[in-house]
C-alpha cells in the first residue's frame, strides 16, 4: 500500500499498488500555460482541459483549446466550451451511487479537488468499483479500479458530461411560437408556485362576497353582534394573508419575467452574430434593428397581458362556478356577454390583420431610413444631402402615420362595439339582479346580489381580457413573424459544430474555381486557378471589378459557394470549422471600425489573456507606436464612436496591429494602404518584412508600389486570371500589368510618359 501524492490540504490515503499509477497520475496538476490565438500544446494545458479533450476525441469530436474562455476552469466552463463545439454536454454534482450507472455511457469528466481531473471509463456496480484513466495516461493503458472511500479523498462530486452531438437545445430551433412556449415551460418550477399562489388568492377571493352576503342575510335581519364580531375577524385574517401572499407572487412575477427578458435578449444577440454578412449586406441597419426591436413586444406580451391572463383564468376556474351557485340567471348574461364580445374581436381579426401587415412595412421603411442617415451621416453632412434625406423621412413618416391612421380607424369599431356589452355585464346584471331581489319573498336575494356584484366584477375583467387576448395575439404573432424574419435566416456559424481543425500553415490553393453572387449573371470569378506557397508574400490586383476583393472574401469563409476547389494546405477550406480558420487569419479592410474603448482594448479586442506588452509589440509592427505614444494617455487614450479622435492613417495602423496581435498564420490586407497618407502608407510598407516574416501575406491592392516587394502578383481582369508572376517579370510580359504601372508612376519614370506628338509635316 502507498500514499496518493496530493495538493495540500487534501488528506493522503491509501490505495492498493495497482491504482497508484491511474490516481496519483490524476490528481497532479500542472499549471496552465495558455496563449489565446497561438498553437496550443496539450501537455502545457490545464489537466482538466487535457481530460475534456480525450473524452471528446471518444465521441469523434477535436475541441480547440483556444476556444475555451474561462477565467477558472469550473465545471460550467467546461462544459460551455464543449457545448460551443456542438457536443451535448452538462455540469453536474452528482453521488456515488449515480456514478455505479455509467457502466457503458462513455467517458466523464471527474472534477478533482485539487484542480486537477480523471477520466471515469466504466463502473462495476457488482465489486463497487469505478474505472479512472488519468489525462496523463497512454492512449493503450488501462483504467485502474478505485472504491468509493479512495475516490472521496480528491473528488467533490462535480463532473462534466458529454455526448457527440445536441439532439436538440434551444439556440440552434427555429423562433417561433413552439420555441417561446418551450422558453417559459423551462421555468416550470416558479410557474407552479405562481398557480398554487393564484389559486389560493381565488378561493380567497371568494370570502369577501360570501361575507357580505352573509352580514347583510344575517346581521342587519337580526341585529347579531357576536356574528359581526366574527365576521370582522375573518376579514381581518384574509385580508392580511391576501396581501402577503399577493406581494409574494408579485415577486415571483417578477423574477420570472426578468429570467425570460434575459434569455430572450442573450437569444437573439447570439443568434444576430451568427449571421452571414451576406445578410447585413443586403439588409439596411435600421430595418434590421426595427424586426429585431419587436422582441419588446414579445417580452411584453409573455410577461404581461399574456401572464396575468393565464392567472385571471386560474381565478375564472374558481369564481364562475360560485357565480352560478350565488345566481345562475345573471351568471348566464354574463357568459353570454363575454361570448359575444368574443365573437365581435374574432369578427375583426382578419380585416386587422391585413391592416397591420401595412403598418408593419411602413415602419420597416421608416426604420431603413433614419439608420441608413445615421450610418452615413458623414455623407449627408459633406454633400449637404440634408434636404434630399429629410424629404425622405417626410415620405416615410407619412406613409406610416396613413397606415397606423387605416389601423387605429378599424380597430376603433370593435372596442365601440365591445363597450356597450361591457356595460351590460356589470350594470345590467345589477339592474335585473335588483328586479329579482324586489319579486323575492325570501328576503335572502339581496345578500346574494350584493354578493354577485362583488363577484361578477372579478369575473367580468378577465372574461374581457381572455377575448381581448386573441386580439393582442395577432400583433405578437406579426411581431414574432418580424423577429422570425431575421433570426430564422441561416446561420453562419452552423459548420463550427463540425468541421476540421488543420494546423495551418500557409498554403493557399485556388483549383479551377468559380463564384457569382446571388442575383447577378456575370460570374465574379471564372475559372481561378493559382498556388500560393505558405510564407509568401502574394499580391493581387487589377480594375475595378476584377474580382481581387471577392478572392479576399472566399479566403476568410464569408461566400463559401462556389464552383471548383479553394484549398488550405490540401484541405478544402469548405471542410474547415468557420472558426478555427477565422481565428488562423488577420484581416485588414480598406474601412476598418473600432469600437468604444482604449486604444489598448481595440488592439487587443477582447482577446483574453493578453497584455499591454503585447498590445505593444504588435503596434510596433504595424507601425503605430509613434503616434500612440503622442497622445495624452498613450495606449489608455479613449477612443468614441467613429474614431473623431483618428486620422485615417492612424485608424488604419491601429486595425493593422489588431490583425497581428494574435499572430496569424494568413495575414490579408484587402486595400488597406488606399486610404493611407504617404507618410503612413511609407511605415507601413517599411515594414512589410516584418510584417510578412514567419506568414503567408495575402495584399489586394490597387497601388502597384506598394506590391514590388511580393514574391508573386496575380493580375486579375472581368474575373479572370491575365497572369501570376514576380514585379519585374509583369512589367515585361503582362500589358495590363504594364498599363496600371505607367498610369500609376508617370511622374518616377518615362516608361509612363505622355508620348510626344509630333506635328504633321505640310506636303
Amino acid at each position: 500500500m502507498v500514499s496518493v501524492p496530493s495538493n495540500p490540504g487534501i488528506k493522503a490515503v491509501p490505495v492498493p499498488v495497482e491504482a497508484d499509477a491511474g490516481v496519483a497520475k490524476a490528481t497532479a496538476s500542472r499549471a496552465a500555460v495558455f496563449v489565446p490565438g497561438g498553437p496550443a500544446e496539450i501537455d502545457h494545458l490545464n489537466p482538466r482541459l487535457r481530460a475534456m479533450l480525450r473524452a471528446a476525441r471518444y465521441h469523434g469530436v477535436e475541441l480547440d483549446p483556444n476556444d475555451f474562455k474561462g477565467a477558472s476552469v469550473t465545471a460550467a466552463d467546461l462544459s460551455e466550451w464543449a457545448g460551443n463545439a456542438g457536443m451535448w454536454s452538462r455540469a453536474v454534482r452528482i453521488r456515488w451511487s449515480h456514478l455505479l450507472r455509467f457502466h457503458d455511457a462513455g467517458p466523464v469528466v471527474l472534477l478533482l479537488s485539487d484542480g486537477g481531473a480523471v477520466i471515469l471509463a466504466g463502473a462495476s456496480a457488482e465489486r463497487n468499483v469505478v474505472l479512472l484513466k488519468s489525462v496523463d495516461a497512454p492512449e493503450a493503458e488501462g483504467p485502474v479500479a478505485i472504491d468509493e472511500l479512495r475516490l472521496s479523498q480528491v473528488w467533490t462530486g462535480e463532473a462534466v458530461l458529454l455526448r457527440a452531438a445536441r439532439s436538440y437545445i434551444p439556440a440552434d430551433a427555429p423562433f417561433t411560437l413552439k420555441w417561446l412556449a418551450e422558453l417559459v415551460r423551462l421555468e416550470g418550477r416558479p410557474l407552479r408556485d405562481i398557480g398554487i399562489a393564484s389559486v389560493t388568492l381565488s378561493v380567497l377571493t371568494i370570502l369577501p362576497p360570501l361575507i357580505v352576503m352573509t352580514v347583510v342575510n344575517k346581521v342587519l335581519q337580526f341585529n347579531s353582534m357576536s356574528t359581526l364580531v366574527l365576521l370582522s375577524a375573518i376579514i381581518g385574517v384574509v385580508f392580511a394573508y391576501e396581501t402577503l401572499l399577493g406581494h409574494a407572487r408579485r415577486l415571483i412575477i417578477n423574477v420570472v419575467g426578468a429570467r425570460l427578458d434575459t434569455k430572450l435578449q442573450l437569444h437573439v444577440f447570439g443568434r444576430l452574430l451568427r449571421l452571414p454578412l451576406d445578410y447585413f449586406e443586403r439588409h439596411p441597419a435600421g430595418e434590421t434593428m426595427y424586426h429585431l426591436a419587436q422582441i419588446y413586444r414579445i417580452r411584453e406580451f409573455m410577461t404581461g397581458k399574456l401572464l396575468s391572463t393565464l392567472l385571471d383564468l386560474i381565478t375564472l376556474c374558481v369564481l364562475v362556478p360560485v357565480m352560478f351557485y350565488v345566481n345562475s340567471t345573471l351568471a348566464w348574461i354574463v357568459v353570454a356577454c363575454a361570448v359575444v364580445i368574443m365573437l365581435i374581436i374574432l369578427a375583426f381579426l382578419k380585416p386587422l390583420r391585413g391592416r397591420y401587415k401595412q403598418v408593419v412595412e411602413a415602419e420597416t421603411w421608416k426604420s431603413a431610413a433614419i439608420g441608413e442617415t445615421v450610418v452615413g451621416i458623414k455623407t449627408v453632412k459633406a454633400l449637404g444631402l440634408e434636404p434630399q434625406r429629410k424629404a425622405l423621412w417626410d415620405d416615410r413618416v407619412a406613409e406610416a402615420g396613413k397606415a397606423r391612421l387605416a389601423f387605429g380607424r378599424l380597430a376603433n369599431w370593435p372596442q365601440t362595439l365591445v363597450t356597450p356589452i361591457e356595460r351590460v355585464m356589470v350594470l345590467g346584471t345589477m339592474l335585473i339582479g335588483a328586479y329579482l331581489a324586489m319579486n323575492d319573498s325570501s328576503g335572502y336575494m339581496v345578500g346574494g346580489l350584493f354578493a354577485f356584484m362583488m363577484i361578477s366584477q372579478r369575473v367580468a375583467q378577465p372574461l374581457v381580457g381572455l377575448a381581448r387576448l386573441v386580439e393582442d395575439y395577432e400583433e405578437v404573432g406579426a411581431a414574432i413573424g418580424e423577429v422570425a424574419s431575421v433570426l430564422n435566416r441561416p446561420s453562419e456559424t452552423s459548420s463550427n459544430a463540425v468541421g476540421l481543425r488543420p494546423k495551418l500553415r500557409g498554403r493557399i490553393t485556388f483549383s479551377d474555381l468559380s463564384f457569382s453572387y446571388t442575383g447577378t449573371k456575370t460570374p465574379a470569378l471564372d475559372r481561378v486557378s493559382f498556388d500560393v506557397p505558405a510564407g509568401t508574400m502574394f499580391g493581387i490586383v487589377g480594375r475595378s471589378g476584377s474580382g481581387k476583393s471577392t478572392i479576399a472574401r472566399l479566403l476568410q469563409g464569408i461566400n463559401r459557394d462556389y464552383t471548383g476547389f479553394l484549398k488550405l494546405d490540401g484541405v478544402d477550406l469548405k471542410e474547415i470549422n468557420l472558426r478555427h480558420l477565422r481565428r488562423g487569419l488577420g484581416v485588414v479592410l480598406q474601412d476598418n471600425f473600432l469600437f468604444r474603448g482604449s486604444i489598448r482594448d481595440n488592439i487587443i479586442a477582447g482577446r483574453s489573456g493578453l497584455t499591454l506588452s503585447d498590445a505593444m509589440r504588435a503596434a510596433h509592427l504595424a507601425g503605430a507606436e509613434e503616434f500612440i505614444e503622442r497622445m495624452p494617455n498613450g495606449y489608455d487614450t479613449y477612443i468614441e464612436e467613429g474614431s473623431p479622435n483618428l486620422s485615417g492613417g492612424q485608424k488604419q495602423r491601429l486595425a493593422i496591429a489588431r490583425a497581428l496581435i494574435h499572430d496569424p498564420t494568413i495575414l490579408i490586407l484587402d486595400e488597406a494602404t488606399s486610404a493611407l497618407d504617404p507618410e503612413s502608407e511609407a511605415v507601413v510598407n517599411a515594414n512589410l518584412m516584418r510584417i510578412a516574416s514567419g506568414r503567408t501575406m495575402i495584399i489586394v491592392s490597387h497601388r502597384l508600389a506598394s506590391l514590388t516587394e511580393c514574391d508573386q502578383i496575380l493580375v486579375m481582369d472581368q474575373g479572370k486570371v491575365l497572369d501570376v508572376a514576380p514585379h519585374a517579370t509583369l512589367l515585361e510580359r503582362c500589358s495590363v500589368y504594364r498599363q496600371l504601372w505607367s498610369q500609376q508612376n508617370r511622374h518616377l519614370d518615362g516608361r509612363g510618359a505622355r508620348p510626344t506628338v509630333v506635328p504633321p509635316r505640310l506636303i
